[in-house]
């Protein structure tokens, strides 16, 4: 598919990257077919998949727990034809003088998400983890924990997550319905569209 090769070959934000904290070179993840039924909508890959040889997008203990929150298996989760994951940005931003994650950089989105979007004709489920893809993906004018509580007026198009990182189990233990009613009804969605 060309649209994944010239994701792939990127490097609109070379420049931006070498003047982060990791001084790193684009290394654009896209993952995604034209018949995936469900979509994964991110904020931007993580450091580790920056660095790790396979390319996959969430290849961390994130990725374990969302593959847990939708009750899939790692096979099931990386088939592209089944689940597309489209970040907000497709490199990893970089850090910034504090060790913390950048934003996704805007010009990855408005270069590529609207082909992106459009190559994917079958996307029945959307879920956008995190407030950046919330607001793209769903129009979010509230703050996370707003949003994800909302849960119910986006089902079962879409389903609002915080992100699957460990540094969110108190977010998730403070909102027990998060894991009561929300998860169980996404994992019914998710089996549905499998």
């Amino acid at each position: 598919m060309q649209l994944l090769q010239d994701i792939q070959n990127c490097t609109l934000c070379a420049g931006r990257f070498a003047a982060t904290q990791t001084a790193h070179a684009p290394r654009p993840v896209p993952w995604f077919q034209p018949t995936a039924r469900i979509l994964i909508a991110g904020q931007a890959p993580g450091a580790r998949v920056q660095a790790h040889p396979s390319g996959r997008p969430f290849v961390d203990r994130s990725g374990d727990r969302l593959r847990v929150w939708l009750g899939v298996d790692e096979d099931t989760f990386y088939d592209q034809n089944r689940i597309a994951i489209v970040p907000m940005a497709f490199c990893f931003p970089g850090y910034d003088t504090k060790g913390s994650d950048l934003p996704p950089p805007p010009l990855c989105r408005a270069t590529w998400h609207a082909q992106v979007m459009q190559s994917l004709p079958h996307v029945q489920l959307v879920l956008p983890v995190g407030l950046f893809a919330q607001k793209y993906h769903l129009g979010a004018k509230t703050n996370l924990t707003d949003t994800v509580a909302a849960w119910k007026t986006y089902a079962p198009r879409a389903f609002p997550l915080p992100h699957p990182s460990w540094r969110n189990t108190g977010w998730i233990k403070k909102h027990p319905w998060f894991e009561a009613e929300l998860l169980p009804s996404l994992r019914q969605r998710v089996e549905e569209l499998l």
